[in-house]
Parts: C-alpha cells; sequence; structure tokens
C-alpha cells in the first residue's frame, strides 16, 4: 500500500509540475489538486496536498523573482552601454540606439509572420490590428526617446522619482483595459517598493550622485511623466496580445512599425549627431553590446509578462538602478552607500509580496472560453452527461482535461 501511495505522490508531483510550467495561476493549480484528490477517492492525504501547494507557491515566486532580475540585468546592459558612449566618447544618439534594435525585431520576428499562413500571417494582422500596433509602436519608440531627453533638462534624483509614475498609470489603465482587480496586498506590495525607490534616490543624495539642476528641472520633469505614461501604454499593450494573441505577434509589429518611426524620426531630429560619430571599433562595440542588451530585453519580457504581468514586471525592474550603481562602482567610481543596500531589499521585499499574493483577477465574463494558445487561465464548463449528474471539466494549458462529478 505504501508503495503505491508513493507512485501516486510521484504522479502527482509529475503532473503538477507540468500544470505549473505554463502559467503561474494559483487557482488552476488548486483546482488542479482538487481534481487530483477526488480522482483517486482513496488517497485522503491532505498533508501531501498541501505540500504540492506550498511547493508550487514556492516555485512559482522564486521563477517570477529570478526572470524579473534578469530583465533588471538587460536594463542595466543599456544604461551603462548608454553612459559610456556618452561619457568617454560623446555619443548621444538615443534614436540611432533604439533603431538599431527595432531592426534587429524586424528582421527576427517579423520575418516569422511573413512565413505563417491564415489569421496569424502578417498580412491578416495589418488588415485587421493595424492602428492598434501604430498607437502601441509610436508610444513604445517616444517612451524610449522622451526619458534619455529628459536627462538634459532635469537631474537624476527627479528621474528616478517621477519615473515610478509609471506604476499607478499602469495599474490604472490595467483596471480599466484588462479588467484586473487588484487587492489591499498589491498596493501594499507597490507602496514598499516605492519606498525602496525612496531610499536609493535619499543614497544617491548622501553618496554626492545628485546631479545638477539641468537647464530646465520643468520641462524636464514634464518629460519624465510623460515617458512613464507612454511605457505605461506600451506594457498594457504588450500583456494583453501576448496573453491573448501571440508574443511574435507582438515583437513583429513592434519591429515594424518601431523601425518605420524610429527611422523617420532619426532623419529628422538625429541626423547631424550621427554624423559627428568617429566609428572605431570601441564606439561600435558598444553599440553592439547595447543592441544585444536592448533585443533580449525585448524578446525576453514578453514571456515574464505572461507568466506574471505588466505591472509586476515594471515592479522587478526597479533594481536596475541599482545594478547599474553596482557596476557604476568599478566602472565610473560612483560612492558607495550602505542604503543602496537597503533599498535592494525593499524593492526585492516589496515585488516578492506582490508576486506571493493572489494573482489581480479579471472581472467574470458572461461566457467563459476554453484557452487557446496564449491565455493562461484554465477554463471550465458545465457538461451533462445523458442525465446523468453534472461534471465539471478542468481544462489545463496542455489540453488535459480532468472531469469529477460534483456530488
Amino acid at each position: 500500500m505504501e508503495m503505491v501511495r508513493s507512485l501516486q505522490h510521484m504522479t502527482a508531483k509529475v503532473e503538477l509540475r507540468e500544470a505549473g510550467d505554463e502559467e503561474g495561476d494559483l487557482l488552476s493549480v488548486f483546482t488542479f489538486l482538487m481534481a487530483h484528490s477526488m480522482r483517486k477517492a482513496d488517497n485522503h492525504d491532505w498533508e501531501f496536498l498541501t505540500y504540492c501547494f506550498v511547493f508550487y507557491v514556492h516555485r512559482h515566486i522564486w521563477k517570477t523573482v529570478i526572470l524579473g532580475q534578469m530583465l533588471s540585468l538587460f536594463i542595466c546592459g543599456t544604461a551603462v552601454t548608454s553612459q559610456y558612449l556618452a561619457d568617454r566618447f560623446h555619443v548621444n544618439t538615443p534614436m540611432l540606439q533604439s533603431f538599431i534594435n527595432y531592426c534587429l525585431l524586424l528582421l527576427v520576428y517579423t520575418t516569422m509572420l511573413v512565413f505563417k499562413t491564415g489569421s496569424d500571417s502578417l498580412c491578416q494582422i495589418l488588415k485587421q490590428r493595424w492602428w492598434k500596433y501604430i498607437i502601441v509602436g509610436l508610444a513604445d519608440v517616444e517612451a524610449n526617446y522622451t526619458i534619455v531627453k529628459a536627462y538634459q533638462y532635469t537631474n537624476l534624483t527627479s528621474v528616478q522619482l517621477l519615473d515610478c509614475f509609471g506604476i499607478p498609470v499602469l495599474m490604472t489603465l490595467s483596471w480599466f483595459l484588462l479588467r484586473a482587480r487588484y487587492k489591499l496586498i498589491h498596493f501594499v506590495a507597490v507602496a514598499i517598493c516605492l519606498l525602496g525607490v525612496g531610499t536609493m534616490v535619499g543614497a544617491d543624495i548622501l553618496a554626492g550622485r545628485e546631479e545638477g539642476e539641468g537647464s530646465d528641472v520643468v520641462i524636464g520633469d514634464v518629460l519624465v511623466l510623460l515617458a512613464a505614461s507612454l511605457y505605461a501604454i506600451s506594457n498594457v499593450g504588450e500583456e494583453y496580445i501576448v496573453k491573448n494573441l501571440s508574443r511574435v505577434e507582438f515583437l513583429g509589429m513592434v519591429g515594424l512599425f518601431g523601425t518605420i518611426i524610429s527611422g523617420l524620426q532619426l532623419a529628422i531630429v538625429e541626423h547631424k549627431e550621427v554624423m559627428k560619430i568617429q566609428w572605431n571599433w570601441k564606439i561600435a562595440l558598444l553599440f553592439t553590446a547595447f543592441a544585444l542588451c536592448m533585443f533580449g530585453l525585448y524578446s525576453f519580457m514578453p514571456v515574464v509578462i505572461k507568466i506574471t504581468s505588466a505591472t509586476s514586471v515594471n515592479l522587478a525592474i526597479l533594481t536596475s538602478d541599482l545594478y547599474s550603481l553596482f557596476l557604476g562602482l568599478y566602472l565610473f567610481f560612483y560612492k558607495f552607500s550602505g542604503l543602496y543596500i537597503v533599498s535592494f531589499v525593499i524593492i526585492m521585499v516589496g515585488f516578492t509580496l506582490y508576486c506571493a499574493a493572489p494573482a489581480p483577477t479579471a472581472e467574470p465574463t458572461a461566457v467563459l472560453q476554453p484557452g487557446r494558445a496564449g491565455l493562461d487561465n484554465a477554463g471550465l464548463k458545465l457538461e451533462e452527461n445523458d442525465g446523468e449528474s453534472p461534471a465539471v471539466a478542468v481544462q489545463f494549458p496542455r489540453e488535459e482535461t480532468v472531469v469529477f462529478s460534483t456530488n
């Protein structure tokens, strides 16, 4: 009997791990465990079920934290290479750098769409949703450009503080457009993360990293707020697309329209700066490193957003400034303050708390459709079995269905 129970436990662990590989939906996992226990009526080992649930929760939290910090490292790479270009070689071409990234997205992901057929083909996507991708592409391009321009008018402290404005904007847009419904614990977690940002800014001031006031602080602050809002619009669109359509479609269309928009803007406002660049292998290497980090960020972010949410990702990348600082201690000889470690811990505590909390739920709709590729919540439906008692069919991402009686 013990050997049979051990085999049942091993089988359930494998099934649970497979169910958890797709999405971080704790409700789906709990439903899976309930179905597993009812499917095996002779097994009432609730301690084992509790262990499985806790195992999955911890695994999901660590997975989310690690993936979020990988995104922060990509952003850190773009920040460090950009600062090297500006400080050592006096190259200030944010639009050129973004243009290269959009071209890479175009070559990889838009090309993939070209070879697709049916409703997922490039022509069909352009016919049905071209104007939506123009909005997302425009928001993304201008957000990247505006945040860099803001540094010319205001100081580092203002940028770090005001850039957090994008988080409440993102949560508001998610509330109305994605129908996300946040709980008190989510707002507490966000407040803790923002407290960590405030600690980081205080550490910057104490360490002497607060730069000059710039030529016009008001203009700079407005540009930061605008950039934060544009990033929020882009991220909400990205979350909707990757969860309801596909990651390749989002990246392919952003690459297409991003290349067109950034190319036109590059030719209009930045062509003189590009002509001044005195190219050598070091500058070329820095441009290449920036492009690879940005391409990795854009390619990897939809994966993380699909597992979590755009809000969770924005909380995770708050640590990117700290990673840039830690590298700057050796590369740019920044002064160290113990408050940087404190701020990092505070941000990570807030982010982990947000990930550990139940996922923001969407308002229920009249009909729940079984998920196509890209949907992350399990579909539930009632079936009538030839006049017998009703049963509940639970369809998981891998198209496995568990049916158990409601009696």
